[in-house]
């Protein structure tokens, strides 16, 4: 069995707990994390991640942020100017994208549909390098999850100092969210 189908079935087994209520926003975050080179075979697995929360009795919502940067690039009225010259791209300009990525994803996890039993799928963190930390994009949405907020994290996680590292590129984060890693046979 290939290790994202492993990811899958741990995610599966992570769905047939009960789902306890009047926990902390933190701990309504399911961080899913795997090795970056193994970006194309969990995309592949999305549907299995879908198919698997609807048959535990779970609603399912996917976000895509992949190409978040590249739409909201495109109609940024100094999008030329960044784009012959990047160090125009100056941190209150990527605080506005930040702001950007955190209201989509916060209408996603406020929709009137999106119940306490909606699992909302995060994919394509791994395109906000460098641009956002993902720790702070789920910080700012936190508030906002009425179910579970699952994000497919292309990094490492370290259960020693419970730490997350995107792409193993930064720093890791330590954030309380629910690490789902597959059983080790």
């Amino acid at each position: 069995m290939s290790d994202a189908s492993q990811r899958v079935d741990a995610y599966s087994r992570e769905l047939t707990l009960p789902w306890r209520q009047g926990i902390s926003p933190a701990e309504r975050v399911w961080m899913l994390p795997y090795p970056p080179g193994d970006e194309r075979r969990m995309r592949a697995q999305v549907g299995r991640l879908d198919l698997a929360t609807r048959q535990s009795g779970r609603s399912w919502v996917l976000h895509d942020v992949t190409d978040a940067f590249g739409r909201w690039l495109a109609h940024h009225e100094y999008a030329e100017a960044f784009v012959t010259d990047p160090t125009d791209l100056t941190s209150s300009v990527l605080e506005e994208f930040e702001a950007h990525v955190a209201t989509g994803l916060r209408a996603e996890l406020t929709d009137p549909g999106t119940g306490e039993d909606t699992v909302v799928a995060l994919v394509g963190v791994g395109a906000l390098y460098p641009f956002v930390r993902v720790s702070r994009l789920v910080q700012a949405v936190a508030d906002d999850i009425r179910g579970r907020l699952l994000v497919l994290f292309p990094g490492r996680f370290d259960p020693a100092g419970h730490t997350y590292r995107l792409l193993d590129a930064r720093d890791g984060f330590n954030y309380r969210a629910l690490a789902i890693l597959p059983t080790k046979d």
